[in-house]
């Protein structure tokens, strides 16, 4: 259940900052940047913390390999999904929230990957501790 949430938390925190609806950071920001310009800078932050957390935990935990895995293997089961014919890609809507989708992925099992891998293996990482 960690997993979940730590997936649904990447999902929105892409979906928030771009997706193909009006309903998107990246849009809102490029039309109110001059009348809100510091509501604008706050989210911008806000954003910016959470994609930190993320991209840190994840590259200290199955690094820019591991992330490259994550995506292959996203990547292949598309593949796949596509030459059954059961995935279309010349929607561009579809297309991009694959995208998210997978980058969200990404995220989520970079986050999870100790529990992950303590649930699996019964060993415990370590972070590097400076004495």
């Amino acid at each position: 259940m960690s997993f979940l949430f730590r997936w649904l938390f990447a999902l929105i925190l892409l979906a928030a900052t771009y997706n193909p609806t009006p309903y998107n950071f990246a849009r809102w920001a490029l039309e109110n940047w001059q009348e809100q310009l510091p509501l604008t800078v706050l989210l911008g932050l806000v954003l910016l913390v959470g994609y930190i957390i993320y991209l840190r935990a994840t590259l200290r935990s199955i690094g820019t390999f591991g992330m490259a895995l994550v995506l292959a293997l996203v990547g292949a089961l598309l593949w796949v999904l596509w030459d059954f014919g059961l995935f279309d890609l010349s929607n561009p809507k579809l297309t991009t929230w694959v995208g998210i989708l997978a980058l969200s992925l990404v995220l989520g099992i970079g986050l999870s990957w100790s529990i992950i891998r303590r649930k699996l293996s019964g060993q415990v990482d370590m972070d590097d501790v400076e004495e």
